[in-house]
C-alpha cells in the first residue's frame, strides 16, 4: 500500500500543483495573493501536523470522518506548493527568445507545445518529480498515526505480536531503502540519458 498511496499522492499533488502554478501566473491579484499565503502556510507546517489537522480538524468540519483518506489528502495539500515550484522552474526554462522564434516561424499552439515546450519541460520536470516521489514514500510513514496500513504501521503491528522490536525496525528500514534507492538510481539514469540528447 505504501507505493500505491505514494503514487496517488504524487499524481494528486501534480494536478493541484499545476493548478496553483496557473493561479500564481494569473493576472488576478486575489489568486496570486492566495497562492502566496497558501505557500507560506504550507512551508511553515510540518507534514505530520498537516496530516493530523486534515484528518482531525478539516475532515470533521466537512463531515468527512474517513481519517486515512483525509490523511492522504493532507499529504497532497502539503506537497502541492513544492510541485508548483517544480512547474515554475520547468516552464521558466522556455526563454522569451524561444517564444519569439516560434511565433516567427508560424508555429501553431499545438506545434509549440508538441515540439518545443513539452520536450524541454518534461526533461527538467522528471528528476525533481522523482525526488519528490521519494520524499512522499518516506513521508507516508507518518500515516501510521491514523492507523493506516502502510509499511510503518504494518511493521508496528508485527512488532507488537512478535516482540521482535529490533528485527522489525531493521526490516522496515531495509524495505524503505529497497524502494527509494532504485528510484534514486532511476532518476540518475534518466538524467544521464537526457544529458546526452
Amino acid at each position: 500500500k505504501t507505493v500505491l498511496v505514494s503514487l496517488g499522492v504524487l499524481v494528486g499533488s501534480m494536478v493541484t500543483g499545476f493548478i496553483v502554478f496557473l493561479l500564481a501566473k494569473s493576472d488576478v491579484l486575489f489568486f496570486r495573493a492566495f497562492v502566496n499565503v497558501f505557500t507560506e502556510i504550507i512551508y511553515g507546517t510540518p507534514l505530520l501536523v498537516m496530516i493530523i489537522i486534515t484528518a482531525f480538524v478539516i475532515g470533521p468540519a466537512f463531515n468527512i470522518f474517513n481519517r486515512p483518506v483525509m490523511g492522504i489528502t493532507g499529504m497532497v495539500i502539503y506537497f502541492t506548493p513544492y510541485m508548483s515550484n517544480i512547474y515554475k522552474s520547468a516552464f521558466s526554462s522556455i526563454t522569451d527568445e524561444q517564444y519569439m522564434a516560434m511565433d516567427l516561424f508560424g508555429f501553431t499552439s499545438y506545434q509549440k507545445y508538441r515540439y518545443i515546450i513539452i520536450p524541454q519541460v518534461v526533461r527538467i520536470l522528471m528528476p525533481p518529480l522523482m525526488n519528490n516521489f521519494s520524499l512522499i514514500i518516506k513521508g507516508s510513514a507518518l500515516l501510521n498515526v491514523l492507523s493506516f496500513r502502510e509499511l510503518f504501521y504494518t511493521t508496528e503491528i508485527m512488532r507488537t505480536r512478535t516482540f521482535a522490536t529490533t528485527e522489525g525496525y531493521i526490516v522496515m528500514w531495509m524495505l524503505y531503502i529497497a524502494i527509494t534507492i532504485p528510484l534514486s538510481q532511476f532518476v540518475k539514469f534518466v538524467e544521464r540519458r537526457w544529458s546526452l540528447q
